[in-house]
């Protein structure tokens, strides 16, 4: 499971790394796409498997399930961690993301966001007053 918060940078070839906790969970092999809110997600290659196949149980007769699918699958990159730990990000998934030189490395549960960091505190001053409500609301349906 990855936890966590942490700063770091993109250096100039467009790479970031990854921290020592998420890389020891991760392993070697990665793919970052698209993710929701401008940030990217990174998942494990069985950790994007999973969540590939959910997004193809819902087939192709759907506009929505389709739609869902190209935004997250058309822009992904599979690549490799490097041997100091760092994950190659392509420039298109750069600019969607609007990555800059500090960013922020987040784990939530069963996979990674790539925030850049203004956008990362944008997020959490945004959300800071609605957190209890959107809690207490999924409280009510059950989930928590």
């Amino acid at each position: 499971m990855f936890l966590g918060e942490y700063q770091h940078t993109l250096d100039v070839k467009g790479r970031v790394s990854l921290p020592r906790r998420f890389r020891d969970e991760i392993g070697t092999r990665v793919v970052v796409s698209k993710g929701l809110e401008s940030c990217l997600y990174v998942y494990s290659a069985d950790g994007h498997r999973a969540f590939l196949d959910a997004l193809l149980s819902a087939g192709d007769f759907d506009r929505n399930s389709r739609a869902v699918r190209r935004f997250f699958m058309a822009g992904a990159n599979e690549s490799d961690i490097d041997s100091a730990g760092r994950v190659m990000v392509p420039q298109v998934l750069r600019e969607f993301a609007g990555l800059s030189k500090d960013v922020i490395v987040a784990g939530v549960g069963d996979h990674i966001e790539v925030w850049d960091a203004k956008a990362w505190q944008a997020y959490e001053d945004a959300n800071a007053t609605t957190i209890e409500d959107a809690a207490e609301e999924l409280s009510r349906s059950g989930i928590l």
